[in-house]
């Protein structure tokens, strides 16, 4: 049975890192194929394959994931890979509903909040501080720091570039956003991708299939990085509708800045902080900064509002979902 619960979770751990590249793939390329700085076809395959590179850059998120959201000791194994079970139940059905509707959610706080969710449903203890430095607070500042630091570069390139030809400057920008989006997806590989290996390895700590001492397995690794590749070439088109036209109309120069403002965010978490943040997050709010230095109009704040609110609702409504399918799958598993 338990052997039969491990093979169960670490499948629906892959089917949710499909759906976060899916879900998330306008990250990384919504602002350069919004510019046409790269062809959709080109873009996706550049996405899968940095997602792919970044997913084996390291680990420090996947150990946040999977030692500081829920503690699980003291339950038996059984109860714990239901918890986890449930935990993916709940953020993949948030992700799919956001995907449907069109909303750039965050995937990292739909897990977290079927972590948490779950947890307290199996009366689980849940890591409250832990959640706090490492996932309320870096939610909060990487979307103002995303903002302001586009808002701020983006004010020195146009005075940098205020007196170039406006078509020529199109055409580098053009050009370096394909080094920009390939460091986004990067860092969404990095970010994301790291999210399912924390879980799986969670999977296997509480079936003594791994050791804890010399840390995530190679496979895990492998098919965490080719599930989120393999959905980022699924590709995300609703979500890349609202990411590159809706929020703003964005140029050349603006797609480049927001993207390698989030880059740097994505980086910064994941190597100094070990933080477990939201690309979605970083990369809506440096479009919105970089849209704002055109004037404030030019964003679509109304657009910019209902995403907000999914923001909002993601953490508590996929540890409602989790936490329903505990008390559905506990009689049968626990």
């Amino acid at each position: 049975m338990e052997a039969s619960l491990v093979v169960v979770v670490v499948a629906l751990a892959l089917a949710f890192d499909y759906t976060n590249g899916f879900h998330d793939a306008a990250n990384a390329i919504a602002t350069s194929v919004s510019t046409r700085a790269l062809t959709p076809g080109i873009a996706l395959l550049l996405a899968a394959g940095m997602n792919f590179a970044g997913a084996l850059l390291g680990t420090e998120v996947a150990e946040t994931i999977a030692r500081s959201i829920v503690n699980l000791e003291g339950a038996s194994t059984q109860e714990e890979l239901t918890v986890v079970l449930a935990a993916l139940v709940g953020a993949i059905i948030w992700n799919l509903v956001t995907w449907r509707l069109g909303l750039p959610s965050s995937s990292t706080h739909a897990l977290i909040g079927g972590l948490v969710g779950a947890g307290l449903a199996g009366g689980m203890a849940v890591y409250w501080s832990a959640i706090l430095d490492k996932v309320v607070l870096p939610m909060v500042v990487s979307p103002v720091v995303g903002f302001a630091g586009a808002f701020a570069v983006m004010v020195g390139v146009l005075w940098i570039f205020r007196n170039a030809s406006p078509g020529r400057t199109a055409r580098r920008f053009r050009l370096a956003q394909t080094v920009s989006a390939a460091a986004m997806a990067l860092g969404h590989g990095l970010q994301d991708a790291q999210k399912t290996m924390g879980v799986i390895f969670l999977a296997l700590l509480a079936a003594g299939w791994a050791d804890p001492e010399t840390g995530i397995p190679l496979w895990v690794k492998l098919a965490a990085a080719g599930a989120i590749s393999a959905g980022t070439y699924a590709g995300g088109w609703r979500i890349m509708r609202t990411l590159g036209r809706k929020i703003i109309e964005l140029d050349p120069a603006r797609g480049f800045v927001a993207e390698s403002v989030s880059a740097v965010v994505l980086y910064a978490n994941a190597f100094i902080l070990h933080a477990p943040v939201s690309t979605t997050h970083t990369i809506t709010s440096a479009i919105m900064g970089v849209g704002a230095t055109h004037r404030l109009s030019a964003v679509r704040w109304g657009i910019a509002g209902n995403i907000a609110v999914a923001w909002v609702l993601t953490i508590p409504a996929a540890a409602a979902v989790a936490a329903l399918a505990t008390w559905l799958l506990w009689p049968l598993l626990g």
